[in-house]
């Protein structure tokens, strides 16, 4: 998530109330998830096992909770709770707006494009040309969908991330403000959900195409002409290269990759990236050659202890 404009360092810091390690006018740019840090960009870690690959990220502000050497071209944040800073940041620079319209007067819908009774249509959010929106859809705020794209009824696009620190008084909700993305020529089935980035961008690759009932979560991207079967759940931080053919009742770890062309069939279980090309099966997910045969081998072991106890 970029900021409107730059800031310095100080003038974060007294944001949020906490002490700085850097030049008070060191450029603040924006702030972003690990995976999405680009110079400029602030980043948050809790953890000392995490603590190292923050100060190596890309990010050049580092919200941290405790003081410790300050990377070379680099500033630091030292915060005692930089989860709970982090959201204050996000509450400032990307503030909830409630609207006052089913179709708000901020969205800009393009040319021939159908809008069906009972949506809602966010702040901020693009519509392009000839794309059918069907009955009951919800779209949040901010959401960019291209041309040619069809939403079918009860979708909802833009939710916040699934995404929680656990307190002694409960659960606490890193706040959501990133955004959807939906390319030309999509199709979104029906009560499908696809959740907003946290700081970046959740997005649906051109010519991808959505069956009924599947949960997209935050800051997952799905390439070019992808294919994804009823009931498919897929976490954050995937990525789903082009091509790639998901059936039904599939479900992802967060941070995993599948690659170009692969094709996931019903009922896997996607534990861990897999290379483009092939196809595969099961929980955890294997080959599909190689757990075929896992099951022709098992099939023959009543007849194989069968002689054995003949022997």
């Amino acid at each position: 998530m970029k900021f409107l404009k730059p800031h310095t360092l100080k003038e974060i810091a007294d944001l949020i109330n906490c002490e700085f390690v850097g030049d008070e006018a060191f450029i603040v740019l924006g702030m972003n998830e690990i995976h999405v840090v680009e110079p400029g960009d602030i980043v948050f870690v809790d953890h000392p096992k995490y603590y190292d690959k923050a100060l190596a990220s890309a990010a050049t502000i580092i919200l941290i909770n405790k003081k410790v050497a300050c990377p070379k071209g680099k500033a630091l944040l030292i915060s005692e709770d930089p989860f709970r800073d982090f959201n204050k940041l996000t509450n400032h620079f990307k503030p909830f707006v409630s609207s006052e319209a089913a179709i708000s007067a901020s969205a800009k819908i393009g040319k021939n494009t159908v809008i069906q009774p009972n949506c809602f249509i966010g702040n901020n959010v693009s519509i392009g040309d000839h794309c059918v929106i069907h009955s009951n859809v919800s779209i949040y705020d901010d959401t960019v969908i291209g041309n040619h794209v069809t939403i079918h009824a009860g979708s909802i696009l833009g939710a916040s991330a699934f995404y929680y620190k656990n307190r002694p008084e409960g659960f606490d909700q890193l706040r959501s403000g990133g955004r959807v993305i939906i390319k030309d020529h999509v199709d979104i089935g029906a009560l499908c959900t696809i959740d907003k980035g946290v700081t970046g961008d959740t997005t649906i690759g051109e010519g991808s195409k959505l069956d009924n009932q599947i949960q997209v979560g935050h800051d997952t991207i799905i390439g070019k002409k992808c294919l994804i079967a009823s009931q498919t759940g897929i976490a954050g931080c995937c990525i789903i290269e082009d091509e790639v053919t998901i059936w039904g009742q599939v479900g992802t770890n967060s941070g995993i990759t599948i690659g170009s062309k692969a094709i996931i069939l019903g009922q896997t279980g996607v534990t861990k990236s897999v290379k483009g090309g092939k196809t595969y099966f099961s929980t955890p997910i294997q080959e599909s050659r190689e757990k075929l045969k896992e099951l022709v081998a098992l099939k023959q072991l009543p007849e194989l202890l069968k002689s054995l106890k003949e022997k």
